[in-house]
């Protein structure tokens, strides 16, 4: 398996002129010890939501179980730096038509910021065959979402060994996502009555697997998914976008941005090119970021770059010749590690970084120039100004500033974009946010 020996040592990745993260990695994502773990959730035989919560061996408990000891290990290394929680609730609906009890397990590794700044890296535990409701049936779940639980444990590994960030970075396995984003909710709606501040939540599902259905192999992309438009936002927030021009420019399309620029600067020879798809998710599917992006935290999926249909949510079987069934042997994993990789660094980044301003607003109708305000952003000693023509997708650096406003001489505002990121006394630099009109109540 290939190695990457960009991790080796010290990364810094600069976004615009100066370096706004360093990830410290003493350890590169392991391509053997990813494989390992998903062969040891494979060997629970099903990992369906309503499969067995108790049977040591075999179901949805034993492999919730061993992931809680996996982060109690990891959490053992690091001599408390990081501490294990899980989320429990019981939860009804149309593919849980009983209800049943949906713990989600968490590793929290605590940030200076508290509960002000928080990065989640996400993935769900459970699996399913042809038939949605079938919990007795083998359910490998090798790349759906074997491949993301394994991500985020090894996630884990990399980053408690990293020094404390400013961000409080929360671990995610998730169950129920096959049954409604049972997991994903709850994650979410916990997340909102404790008043946790998301600055970015990174789900990844689907990342393990570089060979399509019709034959293609894809091994050097990955998709990554973001919304434009806020699900979370008002009929005059949207209105607001919409008469900004910010159609394109919502937190979690920013976040995708800030991911693909994560991964042009830190994959120069082991290449992983970032698809940023203007779409929520897949198109007419659903993941566990969407009950996130419904409660207003900025979220991004990650996913190949190719999938394939007969190794998704199938039972296991030959038809026609075809193989179907999510089984380990048809993913690449070192394709899964390079996946790995950007995760910890786009985490990495962000952690390090102050939040990003909750808002910003434009001025300057009919004259020649622009008005920019925003709100200040805990832990940012200064702010750093973009510009775009209205006709570009690029930001360009203008200035660096300390007070919350400034003002664009000859800059026409009918004509062109404004964003502003936060950065810190080290120069960590967090997102963009778009500068547009405020709501109309």
């Amino acid at each position: 398996m290939k190695k990457l020996p960009l991790f080796a040592s010290i990364i810094a990745i600069g976004l615009a002129a100066p370096v706004v993260a360093q990830a410290n990695l003493q350890t590169s994502p392991k391509p053997e010890r990813l494989k390992a773990d998903v062969e040891k959730l494979v060997s629970f035989g099903t990992r369906h939501t309503l499969s067995s919560a108790t049977d040591p061996k075999r179901g949805i408990g034993a492999a919730r179980g061993w992931a809680q000891g996996e982060f109690e290990k990891i959490a053992k290394a690091c001599k408390g730096c990081v501490k294990t929680e899980l989320l429990q609730r019981n939860m009804s609906g149309p593919r849980v038509p009983d209800g049943v009890n949906i713990v989600d397990v968490l590793a929290i590794k605590p940030g200076k910021m508290g509960w002000d700044h928080v990065i989640i890296i996400a993935g769900h535990i459970d699996s399913r065959v042809s038939d949605v409701m079938d919990f007795t049936k083998d359910a490998p779940g090798a790349n759906d979402d074997g491949s993301g639980s394994a991500l985020v444990i090894e996630a884990a590994r990399i980053m408690a060994q990293q020094p404390q960030t400013e961000a409080t970075i929360v671990f995610a396995l998730l169950s129920g996502e096959e049954q409604g984003l049972m997991g994903g909710r709850l994650l979410a709606e916990t997340a909102k009555e404790r008043g946790w501040k998301v600055s970015a939540m990174l789900n990844n599902d689907i990342v393990g697997g570089t060979l399509g259905t019709d034959g293609r192999k894809v091994d050097n992309v990955v998709r990554v998914f973001s919304e434009g438009i806020r699900a979370s936002e008002d009929l005059p927030g949207q209105m607001a976008r919409r008469n900004s021009g910010g159609e394109d420019d919502g937190p979690s399309r920013s976040l995708m941005r800030y991911a693909d620029k994560v991964a042009i600067l830190a994959f120069p020879d082991v290449k992983l090119d970032v698809f940023g798809v203007r779409r929520p998710d897949r198109f007419a599917r659903g993941g566990d970021h969407l009950p996130s992006l419904e409660l207003g935290f900025p979220a991004i999926r990650y996913t190949v770059g190719v999938e394939n249909y007969h190794h998704q949510h199938q039972d296991l079987r030959i038809e026609n010749g075809i193989e179907y069934g999510d089984t380990i042997d048809k993913m690449d994993f070192d394709y899964l590690a390079k996946v790995t990789a950007l995760n910890v660094l786009t985490a990495s980044a962000l952690a390090d970084a102050p939040p990003a301003p909750a808002s910003a607003t434009l001025g300057g109708a009919v004259t020649s120039h622009t008005t920019v305000k925003w709100d200040a952003a805990p832990g940012a000693q200064h702010y750093r100004i973009y510009q775009r023509r209205a006709d570009a997708q690029d930001w360009a650096f203008v200035r660096d500033v300390e007070a919350t406003e400034t003002t664009l001489e000859g800059l026409i505002v009918d004509d062109h974009f404004v964003g502003v990121s936060s950065v810190s006394a080290k120069g960590r630099e967090s997102t963009i946010t778009f500068a547009g009109l405020p709501p109309r109540r």
